[in-house]
């Protein structure tokens, strides 16, 4: 279905009327004009006279003219007018078409702003107003019923002057209609200092600045975790408006990004700023600057077969569900199962059966409905039935409304992704390793749905690997493509710890990298003296892992055994400082038990 199709005439030819002016600015508007013409919008004779027209002033009269006659001649067709001009290749032509659409789909178009009302004056007298035409007699009547339909008054319009609009039977040849009063006043008293993130005139933007840099802050695009800064006509990342500022050092937009001398930090946390997740790496290339018109909509059939395997009238009854909803939410991870498959199934991420990519498996993220079909479950099987959660169906969670399943209308993007949010839903929302969405962007895999920071990742990943627009492949996938092809006959563990680093860089990486992930509470990725004030008392050569990532890193090292000795010291350690706490200790044993394990596999050892 066409989002247009969620929108009232009266809303859509309300923007129109507040875009005639814009529309009617747009340079070489034949092709433009052609699009009318060709969907029967625009008279022939209006065209042919606006076609052979050549000043540039008088082109923009001309096709303001057009459009004002349209809005009042032909707004029945408002719909076709809009579904006409926002195809993609006029918007091609004209950008600011593009921009008129991104602000009717996101919402704008409703104006929390409210503008004056237009006001006539009359006159009784001959000669002194020229009579109205009956489509104007018609306009007017229509405005006045709707201006009587309003109770409230805008704060802006003095209460003094609170008289209906309109033509009065009292007024006299010498006499005007005394129009509404406008009070303009600043939003600050005398002497405050102005919070300008309050102002209604900043609700979709904010100046900021990065040193000596100035920008505008988008702020709708902050909240999807798009290129929201524009500098000279160009979008960046807050990342990237950082490093063009020269301020790449501090490695936090956040804190180096500030609006009126403060930080962006401060804003976000008490409310004024929505951030989203910003994802990059080999996928920068193939973010798309605007929206493509292809926003996945919830087809008959799939409402249908949602319907027909969930309870009657359930999710109609839910309320529509915004993204910030699922922002706000909880980050609550469930373990599910359907038959043999398992995965982890992922509060903020789940919109229904069929929207939202909301479970992870070793290999992909799936909506509720692909699990089921990835588990090979009969035809009949549903997903609140058959996908058990502890033992338990999953309608435990949506009875309970721990899960909440989004309306059909709602236009978050769970439910009506564009092509950035598809991308996104592929892989993970947090780096692998550490666990963190933190302030630096995510390097995605384009072969498993892993994410990673620059700096987690083994080998590092380099600015210059990210702009070619090549498929990027994390170490996990690179091993796990090779593994067949390492040791297909059996090492002792002597022979595999005197073998030289060089050759065996992958493996190492890939245990290392299997390491820090396992340690899910990052109990032993930074130094121990940074947090545990008597640990150097107890331990002379404290050793963690970031200190070995970081030696791998740096080819510190000449053998495997090296690499491994290291390691084992980490555990050595923890089992010496941690001898009267049991709970650290099981970590630290369990963390060994699965390296050894992991070492012996890769390097085929049968000791």
């Amino acid at each position: 279905m066409d989002p247009l199709d969620f929108l009232e005439n009266d809303e859509l030819l309300r923007f129109f009327h507040r875009h005639k002016t814009e529309m009617s600015c747009m340079e070489k508007p034949h092709t433009f004009l052609n699009q009318l013409r060709d969907h029967d919008l625009i008279p022939e004779d209006r065209y042919k006279k606006m076609s052979r027209m050549k000043s540039k002033d008088n082109m923009k009269r001309a096709l303001y003219e057009i459009l004002d006659w349209l809005e009042k001649r032909r707004s029945e067709h408002i719909k076709e007018f809009w579904r006409s001009v926002f195809k993609e290749t006029i918007m091609t032509h004209y950008p600011s078409l593009r921009i008129l659409r991104n602000s009717l789909m996101d919402g704008s178009f409703h104006f929390d702003t409210q503008l004056p009302e237009r006001v006539e004056k009359k006159e009784t007298g001959e000669g002194k107003r020229k009579e109205l035409s009956e489509d104007e007699e018609e306009e007017e009547k229509e405005a006045n019923s709707v201006k009587k339909k309003k109770k409230q008054r805008s704060r802006s319009v003095c209460d003094d002057d609170e008289e209906q609009a309109g033509p009065s039977p009292l007024s006299t040849s010498g006499q005007k209609k005394k129009s509404k009063k406008i009070c303009f006043s600043s939003p600050l008293k005398k002497g405050e200092k102005g919070d300008i993130w309050t102002w209604a005139i900043y609700r979709l933007q904010l100046p900021v600045n990065c040193g000596q840099k100035k920008g505008t802050l988008n702020r709708s695009r902050l909240a999807k975790g798009e290129k929201c800064i524009m500098v000279d006509k160009r979008w960046f990342t807050p990342t990237e408006f950082e490093r063009f500022a020269g301020k790449e050092s501090s490695k936090n937009w956040k804190l180096s990004i500030r609006c009126r001398d403060t930080p962006l930090a401060k804003l976000i946390q008490e409310g004024h700023l929505k951030s989203g997740r910003f994802k990059g790496g080999c996928k920068k290339a193939k973010k798309l600057l605007f929206p493509t018109d292809h926003s996945i909509t919830v087809s008959d059939e799939d409402e249908n077969e949602e319907c027909d395997q969930d309870e009657e009238g359930e999710t109609e009854e839910q309320t529509e569900q915004q993204p910030e909803a699922s922002r706000d939410s909880s980050k609550k991870v469930f373990k599910v199962t359907c038959g043999a498959l398992a995965g982890t199934l992922h509060q903020k991420r789940f919109a229904s059966g069929i929207r939202g990519k909301c479970i992870r498996t070793e290999t992909s993220w799936l909506s509720p409905m692909e699990f089921i079909k990835e588990a090979s479950c009969p035809p009949d099987a549903t997903w609140r039935k058959d996908i058990k959660w502890e033992g338990k169906p999953l309608s435990v969670l949506t009875e309970a409304e721990i899960l909440r399943i989004h309306s059909l209308l709602c236009t978050c993007g769970l439910c009506r992704p564009d092509s950035t949010d598809l991308d996104y839903q592929k892989n993970d929302d947090e780096c692998f390793i550490c666990k963190g969405e933190g302030e630096e962007e995510l390097v995605v895999c384009d072969k498993c749905p892993r994410s990673f920071h620059q700096k987690c990742h083994l080998p590092h990943i380099e600015d210059a690997m990210l702009g070619d627009g090549s498929l990027w492949v994390c170490t996990f996938c690179v091993f796990q493509s090779n593994a067949a092809c390492f040791y297909r006959d059996e090492l002792k563990r002597s022979a595999a710890m005197s073998r030289q680093i060089s050759q065996h860089m992958l493996e190492c990486q890939y245990l290392l990298l299997s390491l820090c992930n396992a340690d899910a509470e990052q109990t032993f990725a930074t130094d121990p003296n940074l947090y545990l004030s008597d640990y150097s008392k107890v331990i002379k050569t404290p050793m963690w892992l970031g200190k070995v990532a970081d030696k791998l890193q740096r080819q510190l090292y000449k053998t495997v055994g090296e690499f491994v000795s290291d390691v084992q010291l980490i555990f050595t350690n923890c089992a010496s400082y941690n001898r009267d706490n049991a709970e650290f200790f099981a970590v630290g044993n369990r963390l060994k038990t699965l390296f050894d394990g992991e070492f012996n596999y890769v390097f085929n050892i049968r000791d």
